[in-house]
């Protein structure tokens, strides 16, 4: 076989690879002197980034440890040792797979090959006993890119500062969704299978080796986990919450009272004439909406009512549970109830829970709705209606 000389490179084939190392030959080394030690430990974090492998390392640190000093400079950082030696150092590496490894260190411009001319390594020495020449691996790109190294090497360990901080985080969402669906399955009674199972695959998922933007999506989806988690309860109740929570037994508090089932009269003495009064017959609705349809366009609701809703005045009780979950105060639902009506402030409500994620503070989006509901600028019908086309949009 023909080989093209390409000394200091020995006898393989020119390519592009040996001409940036060769690059890298003539490059003069700095005036400093790295610990070798150190430079090692970088290498070792910031592996990936110059795509060797721990085992590459090893032969690395097996290569290094045949310069007599500990400071790597000047211009004598050639090693010459044989295979055997090598080997040796290399804990009994096979031959085939330490030149493997050294391939792959060339290839990632940390070391040079200096080979004599009959391929073999060593050193000749004058009369005095100093080194005239030496032929085996260059080390000074170790010294010529110090500064890259310790750069890649601390912008890996930021990086994985980062990836095992938002991996806490998601640890500890996972965490205080399961402590609430269970405690709303314990306490309320509530069908929270969905939840469930969601957090139990991304647990499952968290115990795989992940990359940092597999971890960033995973956060996103225990963040709405926990979101939905938490409007299974009061939102006052739960923005604190922590992991001693349940333990502790405290008492949460909600309000499951409807203006069917509480003192119409006692609570509108309590609330400032802001509207004329609603309708005393709720059945008479401007919006004239079927139940039928208003279940189908609002399903979430149904997971509130173990029972099932067959009726207004179920799916006013429903929804006057509900709001509690969506951060909505009593004051804000009696006064929807007064100027709207029951069902239709309860329309509203299931409305809102339908698309709880777009709406970042129910309570006064609510009392919103009830001011222009006073001005007769709003009635849930045309909501219902948005719900629905988005619904059959989705369908298709």
């Amino acid at each position: 076989m023909q080989h093209i000389s390409t000394t200091p490179f020995g006898r393989r084939t020119l390519d592009a690879g040996l001409m940036a190392a060769r690059q890298l030959a003539e490059t003069a080394v700095p005036d400093r002197s790295i610990d070798k030690y150190k430079i090692l430990t970088a290498l070792t974090q910031a592996r990936a980034a110059f795509r060797v492998t721990d085992r590459d390392l090893a032969v690395l640190s097996a290569l290094v440890s045949f310069h007599q000093d500990r400071e790597l400079g000047g211009d004598d950082l050639i090693v010459f040792p044989s295979n055997a030696a090598l080997s040796e150092r290399a804990h009994g590496m096979a031959e085939s797979t330490l030149r493997r490894h050294l391939r792959a260190l060339v290839q990632a411009g940390l070391i040079l090959r200096h080979d004599s001319p009959n391929g073999k390594r060593y050193a000749t020495r004058g009369s005095t006993g100093a080194l005239r020449v030496a032929f085996g691996f260059d080390l000074k790109p170790l010294v010529i890119r110090a500064d890259e190294i310790f750069a890649a090497a601390q912008a890996a360990c930021e990086a994985a500062e980062t990836l095992r901080r938002l991996r806490e985080r998601v640890v500890l969402q996972l965490r205080d969704a399961r402590k609430l669906i269970e405690y709303a399955q314990e306490t309320l009674g509530i069908n929270t299978d969905a939840l469930d199972d969601q957090q139990r695959l991304l647990s499952r998922a968290l115990r795989r080796k992940l990359d940092q933007d597999e971890i960033k999506a995973m956060a996103r989806q225990a963040s709405e986990l926990l979101t939905h988690a938490k409007l299974l309860f009061p939102n006052d109740k739960t923005e604190e919450m922590n992991g001693n929570v349940v333990q502790n037994e405290r008492h949460i508090q909600y309000s499951t009272k409807s203006l069917y089932e509480s003192e119409p009269s006692k609570k509108m003495e309590e609330l400032e004439p802001s509207a004329p009064p609603r309708p005393t017959d709720d059945r008479d609705l401007a919006t004239k909406l079927p139940l039928g349809l208003v279940l189908k366009t609002v399903p979430d609701l149904r997971d509130y009512a173990p029972d099932g809703i067959k009726d207004w005045h179920q799916f006013v009780v429903t929804a006057a549970f509900v709001r509690g979950m969506l951060g909505i105060s009593e004051h804000a639902w009696l006064e929807a109830c007064r100027i709207m009506g029951d069902v239709n402030a309860a329309i509203t409500v299931a409305c809102m829970l339908q698309r709880a994620e777009h709406i970042a503070k129910p309570g006064g989006y609510l009392r919103s709705l009830s001011a222009r509901a006073a001005d007769g600028a709003f009635t849930p019908g045309p909501m219902v209606m948005a719900l629905l086309r988005a619904e059959n949009v989705k369908a298709a």
